[in-house]
């Protein structure tokens, strides 16, 4: 069962062998059937971890919270980061074919390849996407001519983009159009905005890391989180909330 969906609750006790549907729905009538305790009302859905009782006796095992998923990806450029399947056949849900309702931690822009994670766990979401965590993302980026005079010291400092002036990173230059950068700001398609700025365009853009994990996938392939990595995970985003996330 999906965790989201849950099962009304007089197909769970036919299906439990308690009673027929239409026998469930006349003791419901009667205030005979409780969810946790209350008494539900006609229509109500049993969720995971539900407990049902007719009469006060319990009926049936409570049906077991499906455990969240976990996955890095390899997002090719061409896959949108985007759940609506419909509106976008390039999505990354369609890219990625899971069998699990997910959707992604932040985004990467259409043109823009790289790590990202995509779960089931919305409340994890949240909290990688909190600003203030100051969560690292680190990208090598290809720019369109020569890196030459202070661009790296200005990317570093900080540019003004979209009324603010970004926070101060770390920048390495890795060859003569080519530099590391290692944001903890979460901007809407800060990176390109940044070099566009310095009068540079962004040609090739690729995220290797996300906070502890590193890109270690073919591009186009997914893997679940390990043990630790999600342990690690959880430990670092401690009581986070929510914010946007944009950062290329």
């Amino acid at each position: 069962m999906s965790e989201a969906s849950g099962v009304r609750i007089n197909k769970y006790l036919s299906e439990v062998g308690h009673c027929s549907r239409r026998a469930a729905d006349k003791l419901l009538e009667l205030g005979r059937i409780t969810i946790n305790g209350t008494v539900p009302e006609l229509g109500t859905k049993v969720m995971p971890g539900d407990v049902v009782a007719v009469d006060g006796q319990t009926v049936g095992q409570p049906i077991a919270q499906e455990e969240h998923v976990y996955i890095a990806y390899h997002k090719p450029v061409g896959i949108v980061c985007t759940t609506d399947r419909k509106r976008e056949k390039d999505n990354i849900i369609d890219a990625i074919g899971h069998e699990r309702r997910i959707f992604p931690v932040g985004r990467l822009d259409k043109p823009s390849e790289g790590l990202i994670f995509l779960t089931s766990d919305g409340d994890i979401v949240n909290k990688v996407l909190r600003a203030r965590n100051h969560h690292e993302k680190e990208y090598h980026v290809t720019v369109d001519r020569p890196i030459k005079g202070s661009f790296v010291e200005d990317m570093a400092g900080g540019v003004p983009i979209l009324g603010t002036v970004t926070r101060r990173c770390e920048v390495e230059q890795t060859g003569p159009r080519h530099f590391r950068i290692v944001l903890t700001q979460g901007l809407n398609r800060q990176i390109r905005r940044m070099c566009e700025h310095l009068g540079y365009n962004v040609v090739r853009l690729k995220r290797v890391r996300i906070m502890h994990m590193n890109l270690d996938l073919p591009k186009g392939e997914w893997r679940d989180f390990t043990a630790a990595e999600l342990s690690a995970l959880q430990s670092m985003v401690g009581e986070s909330k929510k914010t946007v996330d944009g950062a290329e």
